[in-house]
């Protein structure tokens, strides 16, 4: 007896598809083929793509364990790479986050439990708040790079040689050390190493700015009149 068609299994489906050929190659058709009914039959239990997209978002994010016990530094930096990890196995899911415009309930509870990590942890609500935004995506498990290089771009000597007289500062940081290739953003620094250096010295200062009791009003700018 064939298993019955539900949301739960349509989204499995959609998440399993995406982790082998990417996200470009979920459809509603496909996944109709895939499941042995006809397209119509999706969309009983998924409204449409942007829908599919969102629950599937949700299924991996839902992935990421509960916080922990602890002081509010480790345990944010764990769920951060507890996040991280269910990026990794599911290499397509940040380039859907970017492309989501308004959250769904199961990331606005993601976000509302780290959040309340901070909280908990005697961090202010003004200094939790500039913490989010500082932290960005990394909550999430992965940072957003500017001009990744595009994968199998093998630039000749000629245009590498132009380059590092045009712009020697960019290439001597740029070639200081490997990339990872298999980043979780495409080829570019968001690896391991990259990751953990940015979380660390944001917790680092996010720290100190705490036991110094900083509030946004001491450093705002001044009104304009």
């Amino acid at each position: 007896m064939r298993e019955p068609l539900s949301r739960a299994r349509v989204l499995a489906a959609a998440v399993a598809r995406a982790d082998a050929d990417g996200i470009d190659a979920v459809s509603m058709r496909s996944l109709a083929q895939e499941l042995g009914v006809v397209p119509m039959a999706i969309y009983k239990h998924v409204a449409g793509k942007d829908a599919l997209l969102d629950g599937m978002v949700d299924l991996v994010v839902g992935e990421i364990p509960p916080p922990e016990r602890g002081r509010w530094r480790a345990v944010l930096r764990t769920r951060i790479l507890a996040a991280r990890e269910a990026m990794l196995r599911h290499p397509w899911a940040p380039q859907v986050l970017e492309s989501r415009t308004t959250p769904t309930p199961v990331v606005l509870g993601y976000l509302d439990s780290s959040i309340g990590i901070l909280l908990d942890g005697g961090l202010s609500p003004d200094l939790a708040h500039h913490v989010m935004h500082a932290l960005g995506s990394r909550i999430l498990g992965f940072s957003q790079e500017l001009y990744p290089t595009p994968p199998g771009v093998a630039m000749p000597p000629e245009v590498a040689a132009q380059l590092a007289a045009a712009f020697p500062n960019v290439v001597a940081v740029a070639t200081s050390r490997a990339h990872d290739p298999g980043s979780v953003v495409g080829p570019g620094c968001d690896d391991q190493f990259e990751f953990e250096f940015g979380v660390d010295l944001l917790l680092g200062g996010v720290e100190r700015l705490h036991r110094a009791r900083w509030t946004s009003e001491r450093t705002a700018p001044p009104a304009r009149r």
